[in-house]
């Protein structure tokens, strides 16, 4: 019973980031909309979305130090309702400031509580095939901007905006909240391995402090932070740089979908290699082909060639995404898992929000993305060399925190 329902645990985990993610992304499709019914400005409407960014990361450190003490069931109902709610809020903006605490700080904070939390439960779950488990709950966030965009996109077509967004908010609680209801945490008996056997007499908990101060996670959130960094401005830029580089902008669009179709198979790919060849040689490699993805943009000028680029970005770009989780439980205590990766999952979220305003920065500076490209290429390399600091697991002992 207990091997079938951590499966049954994956498939609610990638369902639930599914919706969450894909509500908070579906701004990209309402803005157009928005703008032209409000007439706000559609910096300021966007503005919600670096708010969500920053809002999530904040948000998924304190959602996983909950999820640590009261288990993950009320931290994700909690999260269901406050993303329908801060949906619900933002459909009914009279101003761009409602619009921003809405769909920005609520759905943010709400989102925060689909992903440290739900990965933190899953590698709980898992002894064996945890990189896989982590990859398939990732797949299905990944699933988001193929699912939840298109139906925005239907919604907004045959309704106004704000008819629209209530019935994702509608569509949010009645998704989220039965299923939040089936999640468990990892029940005691998994104490297969010395991290989640249970606390002997006179031995201290693990403690989050020295955790968070530890070789290991400086290590982990230095390149994870690194590692969004680089692909977050490239990312966001994309089909302005290639409409640039001289293809049509339906071209263009149709690249940026290939890079989310390519990201799919990455994170299974990236999840099965690391299972069986290890997760820091695995995560190594694909910052490096990142890196080497990032740099070949600038020497793209047909088509063929950016497609080509496409899938190799958007496998190693997401591919890496879900290892960090994993090397997460290597290194700290099961017990403190949502507090750690909810920290490494705000350094990412800020590494995010760089780019889209740092690419703007330059282009606007220079009038071209080539320095874009090339100062994301030098920071994916950083990521690289910042993950060879990675120590060796320690077998031998429990992974809890080292002061």
């Amino acid at each position: 019973m207990i091997s079938s329902y951590r499966w049954m645990i994956v498939a609610l985990g990638g369902l639930m980031g599914c919706v969450a993610i894909g509500a908070m992304f579906s701004l990209a499709v309402f803005i157009g909309p928005i703008s032209a019914a409000t007439g706000w400005s559609r910096a300021g409407i966007a503005s919600a979305m670096t708010l969500d960014f920053l809002v999530m990361g904040l948000a998924g450190f304190g959602w996983g130090m909950v999820s640590d003490r009261v288990g993950p069931r009320p931290v994700v109902l909690s999260g269901a309702i406050l993303l329908g709610a801060g949906l619900w809020i933002a459909s009914r903006a009279t101003s761009p400031l409602m619009l921003q605490l809405g769909f920005g700080v609520l759905v943010g904070g709400a989102c925060g509580a689909f992903i440290a939390p739900v990965v933190a439960t899953v590698t709980g779950w898992f002894d064996t095939q945890r990189a896989l488990a982590v990859s398939l709950v990732s797949a299905g966030m990944g699933m988001a901007p193929l699912t939840m965009s298109p139906l925005v996109a239907w919604l907004v077509s045959h309704y106004d905006w704000r008819t629209a967004m209530a019935a994702i908010a509608w569509l949010a609680w009645a998704v989220l909240i039965p299923v939040a209801l089936l999640m468990r945490g990892a029940p005691a008996a998994r104490a297969a391995t010395p991290s989640a056997a249970p606390i002997a007499p006179g031995q201290a908990p693990p403690r989050v402090g020295p955790a968070l101060r530890s070789v290991q996670f400086v290590v982990l959130g230095g390149t994870f932070f690194l590692c969004c960094a680089a692909h977050s401005g490239p990312l966001f830029h994309f089909v302005s740089y290639a409409i640039g580089c001289g293809l049509p902008i339906m071209a263009a669009v149709s690249v940026y979908s290939v890079e989310g179709l390519a990201g799919l198979g990455g994170r299974l790919l990236f999840g099965i290699a690391a299972d069986r060849l290890g997760v820091k040689p695995v995560l190594i490699a694909g910052l490096l082909v990142q890196a080497v993805a990032i740099q070949g943009y600038l020497f793209a000028s047909r088509q063929g060639e950016f497609y080509l680029l496409g899938v190799v970005f958007g496998t190693a770009y997401s591919g890496v995404m879900p290892l960090y989780a994993v090397l997460a439980r290597e290194y700290f205590d099961q017990r403190i898992m949502g507090t750690v990766y909810g920290a490494a999952i705000m350094l990412s979220s800020l590494g995010m929000a760089l780019g889209p305003v740092v690419g703007g920065w330059v282009f606007d500076t220079y009038h071209d993305y080539r320095w874009l490209y090339l100062g994301s290429t030098a920071v994916a390399v950083a990521a690289a060399a910042v993950a060879c600091a990675f120590p060796p697991f320690n077998r031998a002992e429990p992974r809890a925190a080292v002061a």
